[in-house]
């Protein structure tokens, strides 16, 4: 389990996240549009996977900006926002903030995307949210750069992460 804190308490998720080098799990996810995306529909590029809580908060907003803005400086670069949020709430979100590239997915429908990459929050007043997490995957899916935020009010390490990619 990650030891995390959440408003100033202690914290954990239900395991860790994929180690650096391993393959990552794939997963079904639904789009803003109801539809089922796969991590599989994305190998072959560079792959940052912005995980949050909710997108109804300042930080979970910030982070999807600014891993937006990102993405649009580097080719071959994919974005995956993906929180437990309604797909809907998170597509209508971006198109409010004019980010309509950005890609957010849901876990509405599968729940293996939580399991496999171990990042629910068990003991919070948040159970089964998301931690603030970030998984960066080569083009062939293999982890890179993981961060698990330590404290879930904080943002992630935007410069640690932009480093990890320029790497690949």
């Amino acid at each position: 389990m990650a030891k995390i804190i959440f408003g100033g308490n202690p914290a954990q998720t239900v395991g860790n996240l994929p180690e650096i080098g391993s393959k990552a799990p794939n997963f079904k996810l639904t789009s803003g549009d109801l539809s089922e995306i796969s991590l599989s529909n994305f190998i072959g590029k560079v792959i940052v996977l912005n995980i949050f809580p909710s997108i109804g908060t300042g930080v979970c907003q910030n982070s999807v900006r600014k891993f937006n803005e990102l993405g649009t400086l580097l080719d071959n670069l994919t974005i995956l926002n993906i929180s437990r949020d309604m797909p809907f709430s998170l597509h209508q979100w971006c198109g409010t903030e004019g980010l309509d590239n950005a890609i957010v997915l849901s876990e509405l429908r599968d729940d293996n995307f939580s399991r496999d990459y171990h990042i629910r929050m068990i003991d919070t007043k948040f159970a089964t949210l998301f931690s603030r997490c970030v998984i960066v995957l080569d083009s062939k899916g293999f982890v890179t750069y993981s961060e698990q935020v330590s404290e879930i009010g904080n943002e992630p390490n935007y410069d640690k992460a932009l480093e990890a990619i320029k790497k690949i």
